[in-house]
């Protein structure tokens, strides 16, 4: 599975792909940051982001792409400009029809860390552990971005496992087409074509 990992932002958007399954050693096939001058009109910095996250896709081909669940804090201003971003490479992902997955940062510093409080020199040092790096990508977004993937890597087989549960529990609830007494489904009547 090769996955690209995106941590939203309008100034850094952290990206980074990670290939590999659960279960075995994890490889990372490409770490950066998609920049954007703060000093630029909000528009030109998502054409920007854009274009930066579609040469990302164009390069690494990626199956799925992971992207930092965007929550409310306390400034607003902050997570509009993460919203956008966010918005931004899930739109370049669906219009190549790759699937997206949103995780929380809690849950993606529980992934890799075992902790959903660890800070980022904790996230930065096991990811670094987990892909066997020399030292912790810089700066912290790419580091983050390389969690997202990896966290997606750990966590699709038992997703898909619960929506397959899902999907069959649904099916299971679905109305059945009613039985004769003998207990088997009534033929369809049949009708006589005139020759």
């Amino acid at each position: 599975m090769r996955v690209l990992g995106v941590d939203p932002g309008l100034t850094r958007c952290g990206v980074g792909v990670v290939e590999g399954v659960a279960g075995r050693p994890l490889t990372m096939l490409a770490v950066g940051v998609v920049r954007t001058p703060a000093d630029a009109e909000l528009g030109h910095r998502l054409v920007a982001i854009e274009r930066g996250i579609e040469e990302w896709l164009d390069e690494h081909r990626p199956e799925y792409v992971a992207v930092e669940r965007v929550f409310s804090q306390h400034n607003v201003r902050t997570v509009m400009g993460t919203a956008q971003a966010s918005a931004v490479a899930m739109l370049c992902a669906s219009r190549r029809g790759i699937p997206v997955a949103l995780h929380t940062p809690s849950e993606v510093k529980a992934a890799v860390t075992g902790s959903g409080r660890a800070d980022k020199a904790q996230v930065g040092a096991m990811v670094t552990r987990l892909l066997r790096l020399d030292a912790p990508p810089r700066p912290a977004d790419a580091a983050d971005a390389l969690a997202l993937a990896i966290c997606h890597i750990w966590r699709a087989p038992a997703v898909n496992r619960l929506q397959q549960a899902h999907a069959a529990a649904a099916a299971s609830r679905a109305p059945r087409p009613p039985r004769t007494s003998a207990g088997s489904t009534p033929a369809a009547p049949v009708r006589k074509v005139p020759r």
